[in-house]
């Protein structure tokens, strides 16, 4: 391979060969850091100036609106720093390196920072799409014994390879379009799942009714619609962590709110015991008796089990919920509203882990409408959820569709 080949990606748009170009990060942008101005003085608090703590940069692209504002004399009688809008790059330098985002309208940063202010001849959504390889190499050179830190030093010199100025520019587009695509399909994810929200309060409250749909609901025990079984002991001893066709199913393995969480669940070793009566079978519907925070976010939610290749087995703290006379579907709705997920973590026992019982969730009551209606709103929830479910797969094509740009258009 020759030298020029190790400087070129596999992707190229068309019209640009020439090998890219390796140059310290110190060479294409300003690396600043920033400063806090004395607390005991308020003359230097409260003023118009930005100025940004590390915690305020997450997953956003852009950032425009600080916590915290300083004065211009604050920032006078400090080592902040006024940085330009659409020209730096915020960059998190400790408590968390490599958290960045696009700033698009002046400010300061704390000395948590060491920003990039990129220069007229490198594209800035170019470079901030480079950032993952920048943070890895980052933390790899970073120091410190209480927590790691780099300096504006040490990340000046970490090595990038960049085009000429105009495939920058197309390429940093293309990644502005991928991102723009993927904030706008992960907001309709927001907006469905809190409609859903919606949907399940005024369904299950009777604020909302399907046409033709009058009869009065009838307060029931949960007992008298479905039974649970309690789950087997598998022990610890048979999880591994080889790819494996068996699956311990966990209280993990549920979402908040409700649904299988995939990836979830410890693998189980072949020759390990599996009692037939604790496997359980795709569609069945179970849920969690047991959370091992103190919040308990995850008490009393439900989901399937799904339809795929994996054998998923029934452990402890997981009830498995039969029907006896209900539309299954419509208890996996009932179990996924505030009201029933309140009233089980208020019956729940525990401090740093909560417990609940099959006997607790048998107990609980509510209004349940006759099969037809029950029927009837489950389907529609369905579709609602089918709707969410197509959503999240776009969402996950587009992320696979980004990671393998990454690898390809980046050297």
């Amino acid at each position: 391979m020759s030298k020029d080949a190790k400087n070129v990606p596999a992707l190229r748009f068309k019209g640009y060969s020439d090998a890219w170009e390796k140059r310290k990060l110190g060479e294409v942008a300003d690396i600043v850091g920033g400063g806090t101005p004395s607390t005991s003085r308020p003359e230097y608090w409260n003023g118009e100036i930005d100025w940004y703590a590390p915690a305020e940069i997450g997953t956003q692209r852009y950032v425009y609106k600080s916590r915290r504002q300083i004065t211009e004399l604050g920032l006078e009688k400090s080592s902040a720093v006024m940085l330009p809008a659409n020209k730096t790059i915020l960059f998190t330098s400790r408590a968390g390196i490599g958290n960045a985002a696009i700033l698009t309208s002046p400010a300061t940063t704390n000395q948590g920072f060491q920003s990039m202010i990129v220069n007229s001849n490198t594209d800035t959504y170019f470079l901030y799409s480079k950032i993952p390889d920048i943070k890895h190499k980052a933390i790899r050179v970073a120091a410190g014994s209480t927590f790691l830190e780099i300096s504006g030093k040490s990340l000046s010199k970490i090595p990038i390879k960049l085009p000429i100025f105009e495939e920058q520019v197309k390429i940093g587009r293309l990644f502005l379009k991928i991102d723009n695509l993927i904030a706008a399909t992960q907001h309709k994810i927001d907006a469905l799942e809190q409609a859903k929200k919606v949907l399940l309060q005024r369904l299950f409250d009777q604020s909302w009714r399907f046409k033709d749909y009058s009869d009065p609901w009838e307060k029931r025990k949960l007992g008298e619609l479905v039974e649970i079984q309690n789950g087997y002991a598998f022990e610890s001893k048979y999880f591994t962590e080889a790819p494996t066709k068996f699956v311990v199913v966990t209280p993990g393995s549920v979402l908040i709110g409700g649904g299988f969480r995939f990836g979830s669940g410890h693998f189980y070793d072949l020759n390990g015991p599996v009692p037939r009566d604790f496997v359980f079978k795709p569609g069945d519907l179970f849920l969690t008796l047991t959370d091992l925070t103190p919040s308990a976010r995850l008490l009393g939610y439900s989901a399937f089990v799904p339809h795929d290749d994996n054998v998923y087995l029934h452990n402890q703290r997981l009830g498995k919920i039969e029907s006896i006379g209900s539309s299954l579907s419509f208890i996996y709705y009932l179990t996924s509203t505030p009201s029933f997920h309140n009233a089980i973590v208020r019956g729940a026992s525990g401090t740093t882990v909560k417990h609940s019982s099959k006997a607790k969730v048998l107990s609980y009551q509510s209004e349940i409408p006759f099969l037809s209606e029950q029927h009837q709103i489950s389907s529609f929830l369905k579709k609602f959820d089918d709707l969410i479910a197509a959503t999240q797969s776009r969402l996950s094509s587009l992320e696979l569709l980004k990671k393998f740009l990454l690898q390809n258009l980046f050297i």
